[in-house]
Formats: C-alpha cells, structure tokens, sequence
C-alpha cells in the first residue's frame, strides 16, 4: 500500500505531511488501468502513482532546456526520479481516453496535459514538454479544497510562467511522436517523450 505524505508548497497553497487511505484503486481503476500488456501495465502503474516527492528525490540537473535538448533521449534521465521545471503554458487540454484511466470518457477522470516551452521558443506543440495531472492526483487535491479541474488549470495557469514539480516519466507510448525519438516526422507533437507525470505540485513563477 502506497502511503501519501502530502506536500504541497505554493500558489495554490500548503498541505500538511500526513498519511492518507490507499487510491490504488481510483473509481474501479486499478494503478495498472486496464491495459493488456505486461510493459504498458508497468508503464500505467508508474502515471498514476500518487505519493508526493521529497527534496532527495529531486533530479537537479533536470531542466526545461535539458528536457528539450534534441537528439534520442531515451536514456536521458531516470524514471522514479523526481524533478522540477520552469517554462511557459503555452496550452491546457483533457488528455484522450487511455489505457492508464480505463479508456474514462468523463473529463474529470482522464489526466490534464499541460504543455510547456521556453518562451522564446516558437509556440509550437513539437517545441513543448508534456507535464500531466492525473485524477488522483485532482482527487487528492480537491479534498483539500483546491481545484485541479482542466477548466481551472487552463484559466489560471495558460500563457503564464510555471514552476512545476512532479515525477519523472518516459512515456514509450509516444516514441513514435516525439522529434527527440522520431525526428521530422510530420506527426510530431512534442519534442521528447519525457514528462512530469504526475504533476505534484504548480505555481505561477518567473522565466530566470
């Protein structure tokens, strides 16, 4: 059983570090979700695990322009390493209905994408990182008062500098999308498939 310590400094306000019930299982969807193979269920288990980083497991040397940096980088960073970003939203969306979630339809039960650049980049979806908040994690947070719906994320949060913390994540779902991994193929629309993911923490920061 997962033990949440929450741990949650910033804009959006501070929770106490105290230990909470088991969401393994989250509106009848198990961490692993309902996918069939072995890889994607570990990969699953991974988006939507729901403790909260302490400051050792915070990579340093993760940066937005390190994240961004071209070339294949699929051994980049380590996953289960946590890290923290700044960069400019430069869009707000509901994720698809994927495996990770059960293939949920409502809006409130898929992850929100947060896509974020360098500002002086071109405001283009291949220039971007993926940073995800994922229902549990807007669960968790509603319970405390604090509204992490994609609606409220995209008002507060769009065309503004953040600093985001959260878990780090190599979504192979995506290889095949991203320029870092698939290099000028039209069907790019990130720049590298490493994310935060969860998303454990957002404010409103400064571009340094």
């Amino acid at each position: 059983m997962r033990k949440l310590f929450l741990l949650f400094i910033g804009v959006l306000g501070l929770a106490s570090c105290r230990p909470a019930g088991s969401m393994d299982e989250y509106k009848g969807c198990g961490l692993e979700g309902d996918a069939k193979r072995e890889d994607v269920r570990d990969l699953n288990t991974e988006k939507n695990r729901y403790d909260f980083p302490d400051s050792a497991a915070i990579d340093h040397s993760v940066t937005l322009r390190a994240m961004l940096q071209p070339g294949d980088d699929r051994n980049r960073f380590t996953v289960g390493k946590a890290a923290e970003i700044t960069g400019y939203v430069i869009d707000v969306k509901v994720g698809g209905d994927e495996s990770c979630n059960c293939h949920a339809r409502n809006p409130e039960d898929r992850d929100t994408h947060i896509e974020i650049t360098i500002p002086t980049n071109l405001i283009e979806e291949k220039h971007c990182v993926i940073v995800e908040i994922t229902p549990r994690m807007r669960a968790i947070m509603a319970a405390k008062g604090i509204d992490w719906s994609t609606d409220n994320i995209r008002k507060m949060f769009k065309d503004q500098v953040v600093k985001v913390k959260g878990w780090l994540l190599f979504d192979e779902e995506h290889r095949n999308q991203a320029e870092n991994t698939d290099p000028d193929n039209p069907k790019d629309w990130r720049a590298t498939c490493w994310e935060i993911h969860p998303v454990t923490s957002i404010e409103i920061s400064e571009w340094k």
